[in-house]
C-alpha cells in the first residue's frame, strides 16, 4: 500500500496547514467503508487564506510573466508523477475504489497533462492583422489571475491535473477544491508541486464540502475563473453563486452518452468498446456509453453476446491487478445506483444480468455489473445519469431513428458510432447533439482537441488551445503606421463667431 498522508491537510502558500477551526472529517475506504484518513474541513476563512496566497503569488512572483520558467517547473511535475506513478495509483485506488490497473493509466494521463501544457505554453503566439499602410493590429494573451478549480471524485488525479496543468501553464495561480469523497490525490499532488519548485502560493488546495468550502471559493471576489467538473445541478448552483462577481466559467457536467451500433459494424470491436466504455472506472465515467442502441437486424445476437461478457467481468479487490470492476466510491452513491436498478422493473425494463451485491463482498460498496434490456427511451433509467456499472440497451430501425433517439435526452457530452459505411458515419456524427463523437473507437483522448459538452452537459471547451482561450485574457493592440484621418470635433469656429 502506498504511503497516504493522515491527516490530509490544506496546502496554502507552500505549507500544509490545518483548518483555522481545527475541524476535520473522515474519508472512507470504499472497499470496506472503514475510515481511511482524516481530512481538514475547510471553511470560508480557509478559502480566503488560500485565495489571498494565490493573489499574492500572482502579484509578487515571476510566475505570470515567464513561460520558460513555468514550462521547466511543470515538466518537473510530470517527471515526479512518473517516478511516483505506482504510489499515486495505489493511493487513488484506496481512496476511490478504482481498480489499480486502471488507476495506473490515470497516473500516466496525469503526467502527460503536465508535459503537454508545458510544451504548449512555450509556443503561445498571438495573431496579427495588417491593414496595408495604415495599421498593424495584434493580440496578446495574458494570465487572468486566481482560478478556482473544483474537481469530482471519479478520477480525481487525472481530472485535477487536467485543470491545474493548463491553468498554471497559462500563468495563473489557483485554489483547488477536490471532492470531499476523494481527498488523497490532491494532497500527494501538492507534495509533487512543491518538490518541483513551483513558487509558494501558485498552487493551493482547500479540502471540504461544497456548501462550506466550494461555495465560498466560487463567491470570492478575487477569484476570476471557475473550472468545474461534476453534476449538472451543482454546476447550475455554482453559476448562480458566482454571478455577483461576473466570473468566467468552464463547466464539464453530466452525461448520458449513446453508443450506436449499426448492423454493418465490426460487431466484435463494437462489443469490446461497449463493455469497456461503461464498465471501466467502475462505471463512474462522465463519457460512459451508458445508452447502447443496437440495430434491429443484429440486436438479438449482439445482446446475447453482451450478456455473456457482462456476466464474466471480474469484480474484486481494487488493489488486485486482475480486478476489472471494484467498489463504488461511497455508500450514498451505492444506494443511489441501486435505486435506479430497482426502478428498472417498475418502469417495465428487465435486469438481464447483475444488479445485486456480489456474495463474495458483503462489505464495502460492491455492485455486480448490470445489464438492463427491454428499455424504452422515455424511461428514467434511459434519461438520467446513473454513474455506475449499469448499461441500458435499446433497439432502433434505421439511421433516422438512431439519431432521433440518441438526441432525445437533455445531456450532450459524448457519443459513439459503429458502422463501416463511411458516409453514414459522417452523417450521423454531424447530426448528434453532443460535444464529442468517437467513430469506430472507444474513448481515446487527443489532448490537442477541444473537450466539452452540449445542452446540460456543459459550457465551454478545454483541451489544447481551447484551454488557453479559457485560462487567458486576450488583449488586442492597434498600432498606427501613419497619420490616418481623425475627425476634429470642436476645431471649427463656433456659430456666430467671426473675424473682425
Amino acid at each position: 500500500m502506498a504511503q497516504i498522508p493522515n491527516p490530509v491537510l490544506h496546502f496554502i502558500g507552500g505549507r500544509f496547514v490545518e483548518s483555522r477551526s481545527g475541524g476535520r472529517f473522515i474519508s472512507l475506504n470504499p472497499a470496506t467503508n472503514e475510515p481511511l484518513v482524516e481530512v481538514a474541513d475547510g471553511q470560508a476563512e480557509d478559502v480566503d487564506r488560500a485565495v489571498q496566497a494565490a493573489a499574492e503569488a500572482f502579484r509578487r512572483t515571476s510566475w505570470p510573466g515567464r513561460p520558460a520558467e513555468r514550462a521547466k517547473a511543470l515538466r518537473r511535475v510530470a517527471e515526479l508523477l512518473v517516478e511516483r506513478g505506482d504510489d499515486f495509483a495505489r493511493a487513488e485506488t484506496a481512496d476511490t475504489g478504482l481498480p489499480v490497473s486502471q488507476a495506473r493509466g490515470q497516473a500516466r494521463r496525469a503526467a502527460e497533462n503536465f508535459r503537454f501544457f508545458a510544451d504548449l505554453c512555450e509556443h503561445q503566439a498571438g495573431r496579427s492583422y495588417l491593414v496595408e499602410g495604415a495599421f498593424i493590429n495584434y493580440t496578446v494573451r495574458k494570465p487572468v489571475g486566481v482560478a478556482g478549480l473544483i474537481t469530482p471524485w471519479n478520477t480525481p488525479l487525472m481530472l485535477e491535473t487536467w485543470k491545474v496543468a493548463p491553468c498554471l501553464a497559462a500563468g495563473n495561480t489557483c485554489v483547488l477544491k477536490p471532492a470531499e469523497w476523494s481527498p488523497v490525490s490532491a494532497a500527494l499532488l501538492a507534495e509533487v508541486v512543491r518538490e518541483a519548485g513551483v513558487p509558494d502560493g501558485v498552487f493551493n488546495v482547500v479540502h471540504g464540502f461544497g456548501e462550506t468550502a466550494g461555495a465560498p471559493l466560487v463567491a470570492h471576489p478575487d477569484v476570476r475563473l471557475i473550472s468545474f467538473t461534476g453534476e449538472t445541478t451543482t454546476g447550475m448552483e455554482i453559476m448562480r453563486n458566482g454571478a455577483a462577481t461576473l466570473k468566467r466559467y468552464s463547466m464539464e457536467l453530466g452525461g448520458k452518452s449513446p453508443v450506436l451500433v449499426f448492423a454493418d459494424a465490426d460487431l466484435d470491436r463494437a462489443l469490446d468498446a461497449a463493455v469497456f466504455g461503461v464498465f471501466s472506472l467502475n462505471g463512474e465515467r462522465c463519457t460512459a456509453g451508458s445508452r447502447l442502441f443496437v440495430e434491429d437486424a443484429v440486436y438479438d445476437g449482439f445482446v446475447e453476446r453482451l450478456a455473456e461478457r457482462v456476466r464474466r467481468i471480474r469484480v474484486g479487490d481494487p488493489q488486485d491487478p486482475t480486478t476489472e470492476v471494484g467498489p463504488l466510491i461511497h455508500p450514498d452513491h451505492w444506494r443511489r445506483v441501486m435505486g435506479y436498478i430497482e426502478l428498472a422493473p417498475e418502469e417495465g425494463a428487465t435486469v438481464a444480468v447483475g444488479g445485486r451485491r456480489p456474495e463474495a463482498f458483503p462489505d464495502g460498496n460492491y455492485l455486480e455489473p448490470t445489464l438492463i434490456v427491454d428499455v424504452e427511451n422515455g424511461m428514467r433509467i434511459a434519461q438520467e445519469e446513473i454513474f455506475g456499472p449499469v448499461l441500458t440497451v435499446l433497439r432502433f430501425s434505421g439511421e433516422d431513428e438512431a439519431v432521433r433517439l440518441a438526441n432525445d435526452v437533455k445531456y450532450g457530452l459524448a457519443a459513439y458510432v459503429w458502422t463501416n459505411d463511411v458516409r453514414r458515419a459522417h452523417r450521423v456524427a454531424q447530426s448528434l447533439e453532443v460535444g464529442l463523437v468517437w467513430v469506430n473507437s472507444q474513448n481515446v483522448r487527443d489532448l490537442r482537441t477541444p473537450f466539452g459538452g452540449a445542452k446540460w452537459s456543459g459550457i465551454g471547451r478545454e483541451g489544447g488551445e481551447d484551454s488557453f482561450e479559457f485560462y487567458t485574457e486576450t488583449t488586442t493592440i492597434h498600432v498606427a503606421l501613419g497619420d490616418h484621418a481623425i475627425p476634429r470635433f470642436g476645431a471649427a469656429e463656433a456659430p456666430g463667431e467671426g473675424r473682425g
